[in-house]
C-alpha cells in the first residue's frame, strides 16, 4: 500500500504544502493527517481535547469499555469534548479477550454512534503483556467484516497473520511496534518492512511508540500512519508532545517519499565538489 520512495510520484514538498496532495485513504475515506491518536489516560476531557488539537489528528480512537460516549447519560461525554462532526471516531475493543466480547462491543459502538462502521479491533491474549490473541482476532475479524464493519485491526508483527487479516477484508492492518504502553519503540523493523512490502491496505503502527523519533522511524520505513495514546497522554507535557508527534509523522513521511541516500560502508564521499580545486602547484607560483 505504501508508495515506493523510488517512484516519487508525490514530491515531499507537495505533501507538506498541500495537505491533501498525499492523502491517507482508509476504508474509502480520505484524511490529510497520518497521526491517529487515542483519547484515554489524560487528566480530563479538556486535556484530551487540547492534545488532540495539537496533534492535528482527524481520527481519534476511543475504548468503548472505558470511555463514556453516551452509554452513561449522567456522566461527562467525550462527544462533547471532541464532537463527531469535527473528528472521525474509531471505536476500539480495548479490554476484550475473546472474539465474542469484541464483536459485542463494536456492535454497541455502532448503535451509540448512529451506524458508524469504521472500527478498531483488538483482542488481547493476556492482561500482563496485552499481546494480541491472533486466533481470536481472526475469528472476530471474519464476523465483523461479514457484518458490514470496516475493520482496522491490531495484530502482531507477523507478516503471515497480517496478510491473512487483509485477505479477510480488513481495511487496515495495525502491527505493534512493541508492547502496548511500553514506549520501547520499534523493536523489529524488518518484520514491519515485510508487512509493508506485501500489504495492499494501509499499514498503521499501533502500540509501543514512546517519543517523536519512534514515530518518524515508523514513517520512514514506509508505514502509512501511526496510532498512539500513552506516549502523548503520559508525557510530562502532553500538549507539547502531541505537537512533536505531528511534526515527526510529517517529517518521516516526507523523508520516505523523498527517498534516502543509500548507505555505503567504508565509502566516504565529500559533500563539496572536488573539481576546480586550487592545486599545490598553483599555490607554489
Amino acid at each position: 500500500m505504501s508508495q515506493s520512495p523510488s517512484s516519487n510520484a508525490v514530491p515531499a514538498s507537495s505533501a507538506m504544502a498541500g495537505g491533501n496532495a498525499d492523502p491517507l485513504i482508509i476504508g474509502g475515506q480520505e484524511f490529510h493527517s497520518r497521526l491517529l491518536i487515542g483519547t484515554g489516560k489524560y487528566r480530563d476531557f479538556t486535556e484530551t481535547r487540547e492534545a488532540v488539537q495539537a496533534s492535528g489528528a482527524q481520527i481519534v480512537t476511543v475504548a468503548i469499555r472505558r470511555t463514556n460516549i453516551g452509554q452513561n447519560a449522567n456522566e461527562p461525554s467525550l462527544l462533547d469534548a471532541l464532537p463527531p462532526s469535527a473528528f472521525t471516531y474509531l471505536p476500539n475493543t480495548a479490554g476484550c479477550y475473546s472474539a465474542e466480547d469484541a464483536v459485542r462491543t463494536l456492535r454497541l459502538a455502532r448503535e451509540l454512534l448512529d451506524g458508524h462502521d469504521l472500527v478498531k479491533l483488538e483482542v488481547l491474549g493476556d492482561s500482563h503483556t496485552l499481546f494480541p490473541n491472533v486466533l481470536e482476532t481472526i475469528a472476530a475479524a471474519k464476523t465483523l467484516v461479514k457484518d458490514g464493519f470496516r475493520v482496522m485491526v491490531y495484530t502482531s508483527d507477523d507478516p503471515i497473520i497480517a496478510k491473512q487479516l487483509e485477505e479477510i477484508g480488513c481495511v487496515a492492518v495495525m502491527p505493534l511496534a512493541s508492547l502496548i504502553g511500553s514506549g520501547m519503540g520499534i523493536l523489529n523493523p524488518w518484520n514491519l518492512q515485510l508487512i509493508i512490502e506485501k500489504a495492499k491496505v494501509p499499514v498503521v503502527v499501533d502500540a509501543g511508540v514512546g517519543t517523536a523519533s519512534d514515530a518518524a522511524i515508523a514513517m520512514e520505513l514506509g508505514c502509512d500512519a501511526v496510532l498512539m495514546n500513552t506516549a502523548v497522554a503520559l508525557a510530562r507535557d502532553p500538549i507539547r508532545m502531541a505537537s512533536a508527534m505531528r511534526k515527526a509523522v510529517d517529517a518521516g513521511r516526507d523523508a520516505f517519499l523523498a527517498g534516502r541516500m543509500p548507505k555505503k560502508l567504508y565509502s566516504a564521499s565529500p559533500s563539496s565538489p572536488t573539481t576546480g580545486l586550487i592545486s599545490g602547484a598553483a599555490n607554489s607560483q
